[in-house]
């Protein structure tokens, strides 16, 4: 796994065209055919007219935790895994999408920022994808809520647009709990019910304006 190095800024038109939907969340609908998006549950980091792309929240990393990545990137030496702090320990890991899965980044609360490094999104969330927050987590001095996503998803322009035309997903506001609620399974009935639909009221015809 690599971080990247920096995070480029958005630019005037992404944060003032309130059509797009930076800090949204993406919820797949039950017509969704792309076997790596079933059920997903996306937030959305940048979207503007050249694109989108996101972070899938509700799917762990199957055999992989965060203590062992930290040595991996010799963030820290494994002999110093045991003086861990807990917190950090238990960070997340999430399958964050399809593209550049052997790439990290951190999604986690504005407590904490690196100038020209943590891209600030929406509602107090941020994103930040270089090694500096691993370290800091690892100290126990990084943000108050993180996960880690391998890999993320993306769109060319109107791509997503037309998905959504076409009753792929859904979306609806985030919050935190959606983003860094323990209960990552959960996480889609949850976004869900913030529309007001139950799981067995979705119909592979619904859509949503």
């Amino acid at each position: 796994m690599r971080m990247a190095r920096k995070l480029s800024s958005k630019t005037p038109d992404q944060t003032s065209a309130r059509s797009y939907l930076d800090g949204q969340m993406l919820i797949a609908m039950p017509s969704m055919l792309d076997e790596r998006f079933v059920r997903s549950l996306i937030y959305i980091c940048a979207h503007s007219s050249e694109g989108a792309m996101g972070i899938v929240v509700n799917q762990r990393a199957s055999n992989v935790n965060f203590s062992d990545l930290l040595v991996q990137l010799e963030v820290i030496p494994a002999t110093d895994l045991i003086q861990l702090p807990e917190k950090a320990g238990a960070t997340p890991v999430l399958k964050g999408g399809p593209v550049e899965t052997g790439r990290g980044f951190v999604l986690h609360s504005a407590d904490f920022f690196i100038e020209d490094s943590t891209l600030p999104i929406d509602e107090g969330i941020c994103l930040t994808a270089t090694l500096d927050i691993l370290k800091a987590i690892a100290r126990g001095d990084g943000p108050a809520s993180a996960v880690l996503a391998l890999g993320y998803a993306g769109w060319d322009a109107g791509q997503l647009e037309t998905e959504i035309q076409e009753n792929g997903w859904l979306h609806c506001p985030a919050d935190a709990d959606l983003i860094f609620g323990d209960d990552t399974d959960g996480k889609y009935e949850r976004a869900l019910r913030k529309l007001g639909i139950g799981l067995g009221q979705l119909s592979s015809e619904a859509g949503h304006a």
